[in-house]
């Protein structure tokens, strides 16, 4: 394989593994659009994206551009997708547009110019709530929280008798229950990928990606990742605003791990057919992340506010059982999150970020879709 197209690749997870591919001699051409959530509203490509990617200016529901975009190429990462579990609940149409058909309007055109490969990044909020143990030992996938639960402020799950569950690490053999428009675009997607791939002989890859974080994320998008979205409160001189009581876990997981493990998907034959998640293996809570992100930019003055709310389509804990990337790609996250945290901060001095968080969230409590 020569010549790789990444849809969505001037954004942050694209961008970097134009660079590693680069790196390895590969010739990267990028499709984007230029969301103006994502990248203002500039036209141009980021000064951050490898002067050496050929960059083409599109937006993947158009059949032409993505017809143009494919020609000679070996390989696809599909990254196109509008993001965001909240903006989803009431920008139906605008994610299924883009997420759903979107992906439809690629594979169309690849059965008309097939690749050696395809991967397509999917996202860990498919699975819905993660994988818990009852107090019986067994393992289980709990139905989702019910509003009268979290209306009382009663934040954990519990099993039929009423009694308490432990987060498990999740694989991908859990059953998917998506809680959002986003999660269930996402699940389109992937199915979507591996069902043509099949078809039609393209050898199919998807990548669940867990939380990830790292330079060059959108911080002044406020459905971005957590810690982008916490480092813009910070540098505002705001709160972080904490839904729940913050214990709920995540895993995050930085975008050199995540780009080592696109690039093994795409040279890894074995990884044909099948689905992986790309986390760092370990859990965190939501309050020590956002605490963290304090110390690390020296507003260890500004608290973390506890807002005891919640927002319909989050669940309470999910990170990522990583055993079958080890196993099967060779996978192995590097950076652990002190070094990733530190290297994100040292990049955070360097940028302006506007906090359009409260304004995002006022846009939920409006509609009902934050309580």
């Amino acid at each position: 394989m020569e010549r790789i197209l990444i849809t969505g690749g001037a954004g942050f997870i694209g961008s970097h593994l134009a660079d590693a591919l680069i790196d390895q001699g590969y010739r990267v051409r990028v499709l984007d659009a230029l969301s103006e959530q994502v990248h203002g509203g500039v036209r141009q490509p980021p000064d951050y994206l490898n002067p050496a990617v050929e960059f083409m200016h599109g937006d993947i529901c158009n059949a032409e551009s993505v017809g143009e975009a494919l020609q000679n190429v070996d390989a696809v990462f599909h990254f196109a997708a509008a993001v965001g579990v909240g903006q989803s609940m009431y920008q139906i149409a605008r994610y299924t547009d883009i997420n759903n058909r979107g992906t439809a309007v690629l594979l169309q055109c690849l059965i008309e110019q097939p690749v050696k490969k395809l991967a397509v990044a999917s996202s860990m909020s498919v699975y819905g709530e993660g994988l818990y143990r009852a107090a019986d030992g067994q393992t289980c996938a709990p139905p989702e929280r019910l509003p009268a639960q979290l209306q009382q402020g009663l934040w954990e799950l519990r099993d039929k008798n009423g009694g308490s569950l432990q987060p498990l690490p999740t694989p991908e053999s859990k059953t998917t229950s998506p809680a959002s428009v986003y999660a269930l675009s996402k699940y389109d997607q992937e199915r979507l990928c591996l069902l043509v791939g099949q078809a039609y002989n393209i050898p199919t890859v998807a990548l669940r990606f867990f939380n990830v974080y790292g330079t060059r994320q959108a911080l002044s998008n406020p459905y971005t990742g957590v810690l982008a979205i916490f480092a813009a409160r910070y540098l505002n001189g705001n709160s972080p605003l904490i839904f729940e009581d913050g214990e709920q876990q995540r895993d995050f997981v930085n975008i050199r791990d995540v780009v080592q493990a696109c690039v093994l998907a795409l040279e890894r034959d074995q990884a044909a057919g099948r689905i992986f998640n790309v986390g760092s293996g370990l859990s965190h809570t939501v309050r020590d992340i956002a605490a963290h992100m304090g110390r690390l930019l020296g507003r260890e003055e500004i608290r973390p506010v506890i807002t005891r709310q919640y927002r319909v389509g989050d669940i309470r804990h999910c990170f990522a059982d990583i055993g079958e990337a080890r196993r099967i790609l060779g996978y192995t996250p590097r950076i652990g999150l002190e070094e990733g945290m530190g290297e994100l901060v040292e990049w955070l001095q360097t940028q302006a970020a506007f906090d359009r968080f409260e304004a995002a969230n006022e846009e939920l409590s409006q509609r009902g879709l934050r309580l």
